[in-house]
């Protein structure tokens, strides 16, 4: 996984999210953030066609161990739907990732390491 603060400068490859391409109207509370527990679906990611956002999820491979590879999420662009994750209210299953390898962070604590979220 890469630092949150160099995820922005990433390249964006496919599969990657469809969806809005307008900025974010407000700061989210939370965002998702990958874990190292990502293991890229195979290349078929369960939790990028859940996103509302277009190129927020997106796939980076493995340089070490091609053609495996992982999703990331764009900080900047997140908008805390939760529509990834597979966590619900009470611990109730949703759709999304299969391995609960995202998790919501509170913004405060993302913008330690990003900076400041304008947005």
């Amino acid at each position: 996984m890469y630092p949150l603060d160099e995820i922005s400068s990433l390249p964006k490859l496919e599969p990657k999210s469809e969806g809005i391409e307008t900025p974010r109207k407000k700061k989210p509370r939370a965002i998702a953030v990958i874990t190292e527990c990502c293991t890229g679906c195979a290349g078929s990611p369960a939790c990028v066609p859940y996103c509302p956002v277009a190129d927020c999820m997106f796939w980076v491979p493995d340089e070490d161990h091609p053609p495996f590879g992982h999703i990331e999420v764009d900080p900047f662009l997140c908008i805390g739907c939760k529509k990834c994750t597979s966590q619900g209210p009470d611990g109730s299953f949703l759709d999304g990732c299969p391995w609960d390898a995202i998790e919501m962070e509170p913004i405060d604590e993302v913008e330690v390491v990003v900076g400041e979220m304008s947005i």
